[in-house]
């Protein structure tokens, strides 16, 4: 028996089990140092799962640019990118003056990217973990698992449907926690586009499961070419992925509503949107993605063929006649697209419920739904950039195998 274990070794676990939950994780993971029964309780399925209960959650994920041309939509490569964490605090009444909690180590820099230059976009956040996808410029189809605040990154294993294996398609990734099996899945809806009849080539959906570390292919009940942004943001809620989809029905008009996949029964379902215009094919060309508001969906409705952005909110989850038009905001100024009054996009929610917009020259905004005010974050964000609420955790710190490297 070491020192450690004999000074320490006469607490209760439920009493270090306490202390470890008041305890940062940085210092959390210095203690799985101490000793092998420290190790063991912090390792502990049940503790990771009790300690994100404990977790801080008043935090914003920013996923920003280093470099100046980042902003004006340029795709920026691995060794760039930085990940950085911010405080979300409503008693703070003035935004900007939020410092950084930290920031994050991206675990791909240096001499190592040479061979391989990776593109990663930020499919999903969900219980600390970050979803990333290395398929901006092509068909790579190689995507991670990371948890930066322990250190840890998981490669998942290659997908079922491929270039090598299907040819040409397009793909929508969302990823979230399935609590019926305590299982963290992404899922993979897959649209080929090398078909010669593409009115009647239904989505193939793919799963995977942290748990085996594997896909599966899952059937289906999709109706015949589903379109779905497969760049645009998705929404975990309620256990369900949330998808903005369209498709198209017999007048040549569209249809367009959102795809609900639930995570433990593994089905589609459809929920209506708000009532919008009927959209011909001019007028089709919608950035309209469906975001997570508190506990519930809400949906940017951005029409580049009117100008507007108009943000929707479900204030009851399910409910369809509870869809309020929160906010209708204007895209065009005087100004042009550098000017701070021009909106290119919302890009996300704080977790109280505050949108963050994508102004000109790339300047982050937030703007409150209920009073209307807006203020300027200080940060300079471009096409790519990725804005989530974030709770830190110890997930991928008990996965010792299975492919999960520490950095």
């Amino acid at each position: 028996m070491s020192d450690n274990e004999k000074r320490w070794g006469f607490l209760p676990d439920e009493i270090l089990t306490h202390i470890f939950h008041c305890l940062p994780i940085k210092s959390i993971i210095v203690c799985t140092f101490v000793s092998k029964t420290w190790k063991s309780l912090i390792k502990n399925p049940t503790f990771i799962s009790t300690h994100l209960r404990h977790s801080h959650k008043n935090l914003l994920l920013f996923r920003l640019p280093t470099q100046p041309f980042e902003m004006f939509g340029t795709i920026p490569t691995g060794d760039r990118e930085v990940y950085t964490l911010l405080h979300d605090d409503d008693d703070d009444d003035d935004f900007t003056k939020q410092q950084q909690h930290t920031r994050l180590d991206f675990p791909f820099h240096g001499p190592d990217l040479e061979s391989h230059c990776p593109v990663f976009r930020v499919v999903d956040t969900c219980d600390g973990l970050l979803c990333l996808s290395d398929d901006l410029i092509t068909y790579i189809d190689i995507f991670y698992l990371w948890n930066p605040c322990v250190r840890k990154i998981l490669q998942l294993p290659y997908p079922n449907v491929t270039f090598g294996t299907h040819g040409g398609f397009d793909a929508s990734l969302v990823f979230g926690f399935d609590p019926k099996t305590n299982d963290y899945k992404m899922v993979r809806v897959v649209t080929l586009v090398d078909t010669l009849d593409l009115r009647k080539d239904r989505p193939k959906v793919e799963v995977y499961s942290l748990f085996t570390n594997k896909w599966r292919m899952v059937k289906a009940s999709l109706v015949p070419r589903c379109v779905l942004d497969g760049r645009a943001p998705q929404a975990f809620v309620n256990g369900a992925l949330h998808w903005h989809v369209f498709t198209r029905v017999d007048d040549g008009s569209f249809h367009h509503f959102v795809l609900v996949f639930d995570l433990g029964d593994e089905v589609f379902s459809e929920m209506q949107l708000p009532q919008l215009p009927a959209y011909t094919y001019e007028r089709m060309r919608l950035y309209s993605p469906i975001s997570t508001c508190r506990n519930s969906i809400a949906f940017f409705h951005q029409d580049y063929y009117s100008h507007c952005l108009d943000i929707w909110v479900m204030k009851q989850y399910g409910v369809v006649s509870s869809w309020t038009k929160a906010l209708s905001l204007t895209m065009t100024c005087q100004g042009g697209f550098l000017s701070r009054d021009y909106i290119r996009r919302a890009v996300g929610f704080t977790r109280s419920g505050k949108i963050v917009l994508d102004m000109g020259g790339g300047h982050l905004v937030l703007q409150d739904l209920e009073t209307k005010e807006s203020k300027d974050l200080g940060i300079i964000g471009y096409k790519y950039n990725f804005v989530d609420a974030y709770v830190e955790s110890l997930i991928l710190l008990d996965k010792a195998a299975n492919g999960v490297v520490t950095y």
